[in-house]
């Protein structure tokens, strides 16, 4: 007769593979929620020149020149095109949670306007609450010729061709 015993060993094996089931299952559960909390959290991103609020405060209109605003806050995000001098530092941080759009959370614009002779006139800072919104006309200006007619195009083409 052929019996095939088991060995005591087996059994008390399949008896911790049974009671880690539970433990396995608690495992994978926890792991779920751990990458779905993770897949929710917001996403921050910050952009442009930060400058220190205390930096800014050292700025002395009448005293400090370019040079020392560039040594003290670094060089501007933008400056004046049209009229006066003036350096602008503009920052924002931008919080996105999953697929919606960014939410603004913080926005900074520090505005160092000069005199003639390079020297500081004054500082203005400016954030989210003095934020205006602006509507883009979405009007377009109409160009001579964008559009030919079907008896435009036709005429246009007589004597294009030419005979070999």
């Amino acid at each position: 007769m052929n019996t095939i015993k088991k060995a005591p060993a087996d059994n008390q094996l399949r008896k911790s593979v049974f009671r880690s089931a539970p433990r396995r299952a608690l495992l994978v559960a926890s792991l779920i929620v751990l990458g779905a909390a993770t897949a929710c959290a917001p996403r921050i991103d910050t952009r442009g020149n930060a400058v220190h609020i205390e930096d800014v405060a050292a700025v002395e209109p009448g005293v400090f020149t370019r040079d020392h605003v560039l040594s003290k806050l670094g060089s501007p995000s933008s400056t004046a095109n049209f009229g006066n001098d003036v350096w602008y530092y503009i920052s924002e941080r931008t919080e996105t949670l999953a697929f919606l759009a960014p939410k603004v959370i913080e926005r900074q614009v520090v505005a160092v306007v000069f005199d003639e002779h390079g020297v500081v006139k004054s500082v203005d800072f400016y954030d989210k609450e003095n934020a205006e919104n602006v509507d883009p006309v979405d009007r377009v200006t109409p160009t001579a010729g964008s559009s030919m007619g079907m008896i435009d195009q036709l005429l246009s083409n007589l004597g294009r061709f030419n005979k070999k």
